[in-house]
């Protein structure tokens, strides 16, 4: 079955000769593979144009339980951020760790860490962003062509523990296709709040049957510009900026495909480099650098029965050093990792379609200095996987399954190395109950292992202010799910209400620690001694059960058919633990409007979204004020030759100039988000 049919590009996706090496990762004893992959079926279907990539080739169809949520350029382009969870902080239900400009994760629905598995074209970013907040995502968003947002069952397939969301940064670093001429794309943009100056370069071709991409990125931004001072308790703090919030970051990465009839086989070589400071009085900064190698195939008609065989292998070769104040080196980190996936889609029977696979991750991490407070410690999981949808009338039904055995190998003779065997189900249906209305019902219970640094920490954090203390002893989490939605897709208004409770069994979570239960937490001075005026709450890590609940909303109005239209939007979470308390760093109500124009070659996009207090905070913890954040872009879109397009873009930001603290982040005290500011820029193709 041909699977590589895409707008804007030729017809050929044959893929003519594969290395040995990719023989031998999948497996297969084919004795003349240049001549089994020149081979052409004799009977080809065209389908039509995949927009989602994961984690099966689908097509859009009403029928599909969880449909994925795809950012494509406009929205990356208006709401690009240096990180990645501040740039996807205005989606339904996700909110972001927000550790100053320079890192920032994705939360979804209340859970954040590796609950949430964070994906590079399929597979993970061998990046430490889940031992700590102040961990960078390893990916330049200024270099991503779209991004997938995955729930519901296909999540499964990504790892356990996983079901509350995946989020997958597509690029185009190793080509599947062949291009009928060199092309490519460029950016340049401007922010005033933090003197951002930042661009993108990438270009693709083909000679032959090899296809090439090379690409590139820059950003390097001053302190950012806030409307007050950046700690209001502190008189000594930055006044109208956040000190020690600049970035200086770029990438660069070279990629070749050898394309064929029945598949294709390519490499690719990025190189990442980012430097930026933590904000707060320690002044800490940290310079993260990180080589990856991938390697990726794709092979139609494998064998009998099967339509396509996909494979995908990185090597993170990733290391960044935590500098103090005046510039040594505190602590150094090392994270080599190997991270690898194959894929087996069977052909269709009748209504049934599917996917199964394999997965596999090493791990060996390092850190050295005196702030590590986690031990070397060398990881290692393998997954098996399987996902199965059958369409009935106007009934869709889907059913996955993961089995992963997951181990922990500290290399510290005191501690216990731990094994996990983890099992995970999925089963839901959609109903199209009548044309343009579907309701959809998910459950899914998950196991998750616990992460390095919850069963063996054991020091002072001092990007969090904490003295963590693991539990070597910690059970794996058991997630049970439930998702229920209602979406009308057609007509003048359309829009979706998400219903869903999450109820898990040995929540890991951190508490402070209050010994003398005076309701006081315990404190640490710099050398670790119990000290009531000591910088570092000492925090424990520990399991009950826990459950979350909420609501997301939507609806879209045309006001003007295919002109003006309108977004009303809510989401909302609740976190309690099993004693009814609630869970820190729970994101706060939001709600807001959007109103989007199209006009020839103009666009145009007004939005107001309001943050409600967080007064539903657990103990010891702060409540936080809410704010009203107004965006607003104009845009002006004209040819240049007969293929290739440029867009100039004008933005305010924050034009309200609102002191904006997010409750989600462990800086809200000392790091606001930006104050008003303007973006301009240039995106073009040619």
């Amino acid at each position: 079955m041909h699977l590589r049919h895409k707008p804007d590009i030729t017809a050929v996706h044959g893929k003519n000769s594969m290395p040995k090496l990719l023989v031998l990762l999948l497996g297969l004893a084919l004795p003349d593979i240049p001549a089994v992959l020149a081979q052409k079926p004799a009977d080809v279907t065209e389908l039509p144009g995949v927009v989602v990539t994961a984690p099966v080739n689908q097509q859009s169809e009403p029928y599909w339980i969880k449909p994925e949520k795809v950012i494509l350029e406009n929205d990356l382009r208006r709401n690009r951020e240096a990180g990645l969870g501040d740039m996807l902080s205005r989606e339904l239900g996700i909110s972001s760790s927000s550790f100053g400009p320079g890192a920032s994760r994705p939360i979804i629905r209340g859970q954040d860490s590796s609950r949430i598995r964070i994906l590079e074209s399929g597979v993970g970013m061998g990046d430490l962003s889940v031992i700590s907040p102040d961990h960078a995502v390893a990916t330049e968003t200024l270099n991503a062509s779209r991004i997938e947002i995955l729930r519901g069952p296909a999540t499964l397939l990504y790892g356990s523990g996983t079901s509350n969301g995946v989020v997958n940064v597509i690029n185009d670093r190793i080509p599947d296709r062949m291009y009928k001429s060199a092309q490519g794309h460029f950016e340049g943009r401007f922010n005033s709040a933090m003197e951002e100056r930042s661009g993108i370069f990438s270009a693709s071709g083909s000679r032959g049957q090899i296809s090439w991409n090379i690409e590139g990125a820059k950003r390097k931004t001053d302190d950012i510009k806030i409307p007050g001072r950046a700690d209001p308790a502190n008189p000594d703090s930055g006044l109208g900026v956040v000190r020690n919030s600049a970035i200086d970051s770029s990438n660069v990465s070279v990629g070749s495909s050898y394309i064929g009839e029945l598949g294709y086989v390519g490499l690719s070589v990025t190189h990442l480099e980012n430097f930026y400071g933590i904000p707060g009085p320690e002044g800490a900064k940290i310079d993260m650098g990180q080589t990856r190698y991938g390697l990726a195939g794709e092979l139609d008609d494998p064998v009998k029965g099967f339509q396509q065989l996909k494979m995908r292998v990185n090597y993170n070769d990733y290391q960044h050093d935590e500098l103090e104040g005046n510039g040594e080196i505190g602590t150094r980190l090392k994270n080599d990792e190997v991270d690898g996936r194959f894929e087996l889609l069977h052909a269709p029977m009748t209504n049934l379609q599917g996917v199964l696979g394999a997965q596999f991750q090493y791990q060996d991490f390092s850190a050295k200095g005196e702030e590590a407070f986690v031990p070397p410690t060398i990881s290692h999981s393998v997954g098996l996987f399987a996902l199965e949808q059958y369409q009935w009338r106007r009934w869709m039904f889907e059913v996955g399954g993961r089995f992963e055995h997951a181990n922990q190998n500290p290399q510290n003779a005191l501690l216990l190395s731990r094994d996990f065997n983890l099992y995970s189900v999925s089963a839901g249906s959609a109903w199209a109950l009548v044309d343009g209305y579907q309701i959809d019902l998910t459950a899914t219970r998950g196991q998750r292992a616990p992460i390095l640094n919850a069963l063996y920490a054991n020091g002072i954090h001092v990007a969090t202010n904490t003295f963590a203390v693991g539990d070597q002893h910690l059970n794996k989490e058991t997630s049970n799910n439930f998702d229920l939605s209602f979406q009308k897709t057609d007509g003048a208004i359309t829009g979706r209400i998400n219903l869903f409770y999450n109820l898990i069994d040995n929540y890991i979570f951190q508490s402070s620690r209050d010994s003398n239960g005076d309701g006081f937490a315990d404190r640490v001075n710099n050398n670790g001694e119990l000290d009531i005026d000591g910088a570092f709450l000492i925090q424990d890590f520990a399991q009950t059960r826990a459950h979350f609940y909420g609501l997301e909303a939507e609806a879209r109005i045309a006001l003007l058919p295919e002109r003006l239209s309108m977004r009303l939007f809510t989401d909302i979470v609740h976190g309690k633990l099993k004693n009814n308390g609630n869970i820190p760093r729970i994101t706060p109500q939001r709600y807001g409007v959007d109103l989007d124009y199209m006009q020839g070659n103009w666009q145009g996009n007004f939005n107001v979204t309001r943050v409600t207090r967080q007064d539903r905070v657990a103990v010891l913890e702060t409540e936080t004020p809410g704010y009203t954040l107004m965006n607003a872009e104009l845009s002006y879109r004209f040819k240049r030759g007969e293929s290739a397009y440029h867009t100039l873009f004008l933005q305010g930001r924050n034009l309200l100039d609102e002191d904006m603290r997010v409750h989600t982040s462990f800086l809200k005290n000392v790091a606001p988000l930006p104050g008003r500011g303007i973006v301009v820029g240039i995106r073009g193709t040619f």
